[in-house]
């Protein structure tokens, strides 16, 4: 009896919901962990660090587990983690004389559940019987970008309506979603991620790969192209614009997240008639376009519609990177997930940390920073350039 995998599928959207809260509700809370328990605002931006970090680790060390103990168990443990954090958020910081240390401890627990949910919900979602799994994919990592959008706005509207000093209540209306998800997961259908019979490659086995290797250079391409200036979306809009830190934090980053989910689900709607090759060498051609159109043109609301158009351009790319491995690599299994993943999240760092950095020795001008950045996408069309040549390299060994 063939199974029916789309309630399986919709957890899967839920998942990258769970993932856009887990990352986007707590900087929206920075300055009242401020004004409520006295923390500096340098130690409270080591929140963000320690979230990232740990789901870089966890990228890493899952290749060690998540085989031996399940997609199953490991995608309820991943939710329940994401949960608890939120939860513990609200209860933490009061019960520990430094405040920050409990608050940190919250951090790490649902930062740990979010690296899960990045390793796990591609491969999960690559394994369900689809017509499309390009397309399929592209719409899947669209509801990461719809989920930010909702997190920013319906958090913005409770704190408008209900006052911030309410925020732990939406925290915990926040941590019922991936409880519910978590429940679903133990019952829908899961397919698995190698044929019977067959074993996934080693993480040995794929670094002897050159293609792998292409892969990865674009999948750190692909997450430095998307940061580097969603990251600085709300500095953006603030210092071009000359708007107000809470429009601009809605207007800079709202913006970018809109169109790159836009990008996503027009493909994840279209993409069976579009040859995904080439919509990824025009994205990284818009790409660097979006970011030179930021840096150069000195015309205030431009640096705003340059943030939508590099949302648009980026929205293919880390799905269409993980559809091309999936693709190029039958037996990737969980080690090509996850290292992917890794790469990824080196690039998210790498993206804004170079336009950070050359915007300070420059005398802080971001826009010059942003300059510095576009050499991702550029990089982004090389390797595809390289891997177009070698996959005719492989293909023509094939058939002599």
């Amino acid at each position: 009896m063939k199974m029916n995998y789309q309630k399986t599928i919709y957890a899967c959207f839920v998942g990258y919901i769970v993932q856009a809260i887990v990352n986007n509700f707590v900087p929206l809370l920075f300055l009242m962990f401020h004004d409520s328990y006295g923390i500096p605002l340098e130690k409270i931006t080591l929140l963000v660090t320690f979230n990232f970090g740990l789901q870089l680790l966890v990228d890493l060390c899952s290749i060690g587990f998540v085989d031996r103990i399940g997609y199953r168990a490991s995608m309820i443990l991943a939710h329940v983690l994401a949960a608890s954090g939120m939860i513990l958020l609200t209860v933490l910081p009061d019960l520990f004389a430094d405040s920050f240390a409990g608050l940190l401890i919250a951090v790490i627990i649902y930062a740990v559940g979010g690296g899960l949910l990045e390793v796990l919900v591609s491969p999960v979602m690559e394994a369900c019987p689809t017509d499309n799994k390009e397309t399929a994919m592209s719409l899947l990592h669209s509801f990461y970008c719809w989920g930010h959008v909702g997190v920013v706005l319906i958090s913005t509207i409770f704190f408008q309506l209900a006052g911030i000093e309410k925020w732990k209540i939406l925290a915990v209306l926040w941590a019922v979603i991936p409880l519910l998800n978590a429940v679903l997961f133990t019952a829908v259908p899961m397919a698995p991620l190698v044929e019977e019979g067959e074993k996934g490659l080693s993480v040995k086995e794929l670094f002897s790969l050159k293609i792998f290797w292409i892969l990865l250079l674009m999948m750190v391409c692909s997450g430095a192209s998307e940061q580097g200036v969603s990251q600085w979306a709300s500095a953006l809009a603030e210092h071009s614009l000359g708007i107000s830190k809470t429009v601009g934090d809605l207007a800079g980053p709202m913006t970018f997240a809109i169109f790159m989910g836009s990008a996503r689900a027009y493909y994840g709607r279209k993409g069976e008639r579009i040859d995904l090759e080439r919509f990824m060498y025009g994205s990284s051609i818009l790409c660097a376009a979006a970011y030179l159109m930021i840096a150069l043109i000195p015309i205030p609301a431009l640096g705003l519609v340059g943030c939508g158009l590099c949302g648009l351009s980026v929205g293919i790319m880390w799905p269409g990177t993980f559809s091309m491995a999936s693709a190029a690599i039958k037996r990737g299994g969980t080690a090509m997930f996850a290292l992917l993943a890794l790469a990824g999240d080196v690039g998210c760092s790498a993206g804004p940390t170079l336009a950070g950095a050359v915007s300070g020795i420059l005398g802080d001008d971001l826009r010059k920073g942003i300059m510095a950045a576009v050499i991702f996408p550029v990089l982004l069309v090389i390797s595809l350039i390289i891997k177009k040549e070698n996959t005719k390299k492989v293909l023509g060994e094939g058939n002599e």
